[in-house]
């Protein structure tokens, strides 16, 4: 999929409601999804300049944008005011919307893709590993945090803004899918893959069954809780505020705890092609426990607690198997930065997976402290 330019973003940026010039437009980040550029304009009325995100949505991950930015709209909105409430900075603590002129919280260009803007957050990083468990207790605090001051908004309400995006059974029937249409003429170069994932078949339905049963109930989840989507304070190396809410959404509170595992857990890179490299720790586990219970243990049922570990499990495998799917179908859905990259991460999962299989009973162990507390 092509990525879109500076020069090409430049021109949408008079539509939205800034106060000033603007002086420089740059890629930024490192997204697989959307097209993200750092704006930085020269306030007319003041001595400095302001920056913001701007970024164009994925018209191939998301068909109806309005229903997006209505979630992101109603959310942010919802969390300024408990920040408020409680005494906290909300332009630093959670994400602000820039309007655009006409009012609207987005534009759309004449292709039908969907721009936004939001201010940018001065003084913090990002980590794309864990370096540490500090590192990643931070983390889970911080989505923790995030769940539990969204814990009274009526979930119910979102819009799904993916359909479908963790029923892990409809992943597997569109990985049948494009192992049937091979697409790209690659399914023989990858049978080892496949029949890793077809194997595991059978728990594909473990956590939608438990949700069908009333065992688990919904709630508010982001659904994407990777550790560079916390935005960590420079001064204070302290998690201050969850980003990238695009995917903000009714869902079981494993699918976060599960991805933020997946990814923060792994001891190599997402797309490190070397196996050898690729653990599961569970020093790592451990820590993001303590930073996520340490926020809602006490909010959480004794089911969904028990399930945390099933959850870690579910999407790992999840997005292996979206990474070999998109690779079956000639990557069409995720960036790429050369041809196997899908393969190398879809392997990466799959490496990542065996290794969590062999633990799974010490993270059952693990969680089941938190019960007993």
């Amino acid at each position: 999929m092509p990525k879109y330019m500076p020069e090409e973003a430049v021109k949408h940026l008079e539509r939205f409601d800034l106060n000033g010039r603007v002086t420089s437009v740059e890629r930024y980040g490192c997204g697989h999804i959307n097209d993200t550029f750092m704006v930085s304009v020269c306030e007319e009325d003041a001595q400095r300049e302001q920056r913001y995100i701007l970024q164009r949505l994925s018209p191939v991950a998301f068909h109806e944008p309005e229903k997006l930015m209505e979630n992101v709209s109603r959310v942010t909105a919802y969390m300024k005011d408990v920040v408020a409430r409680r005494g906290g900075d909300p332009a630093r603590e959670t994400l602000v919307v820039v309007p655009a002129k006409d009012g609207g919280n987005y534009i759309l260009d004449a292709d039908g893709s969907c721009w936004r803007m939001y201010l940018f957050i001065e003084d913090t990083f990002t980590c794309q590993q864990a370096e540490n468990t500090d590192v990643f207790r931070e983390s889970g605090r911080a989505f923790g945090a995030f769940q539990r001051v969204l814990a009274d908004y009526p979930a119910a309400t979102l819009h799904e803004t993916i359909p479908n995006f963790h029923h892990t059974v409809k992943r597997f029937e569109a990985l049948e899918a494009a192992i049937a249409g091979n697409a790209a003429g690659r399914a023989d170069s990858v049978r080892e893959e496949i029949t890793f994932a077809l194997e595991r078949k059978a728990r594909t339905s473990a956590l939608l069954d438990g949700l069908e049963k009333g065992e688990l109930p919904l709630r508010v989840t982001h659904n994407d809780t990777k550790l560079n989507n916390v935005l960590m304070d420079a001064r204070t190396g302290k998690a201050l505020c969850v980003v990238d809410l695009d995917t903000v959404m009714p869902g079981l509170c494993a699918y976060d705890f599960g991805d933020a595992i997946r990814f923060g857990a792994n001891t190599a890179a997402e797309d490190e092609s070397d196996l050898e490299k690729i653990h599961f720790s569970m020093e790592m586990f451990r820590a993001y426990c303590e930073g996520y219970l340490g926020e809602v243990g006490d909010m959480l049922t004794e089911n969904e607690i028990r399930t945390l570990p099933l959850g870690a499990w579910m999407m790992t495998y999840e997005v292996g198997i979206r990474f070999l799917t998109d690779y079956l179908n000639g990557d069409v859905y995720f960036h790429v930065a050369y041809p196997e990259h899908n393969l190398v991460r879809a392997r990466n999962q799959f490496a990542l997976l065996k290794d969590m299989e062999r633990n799974e009973q010490a993270m059952q162990a693990a969680v089941a402290e938190w019960l007993t507390r």
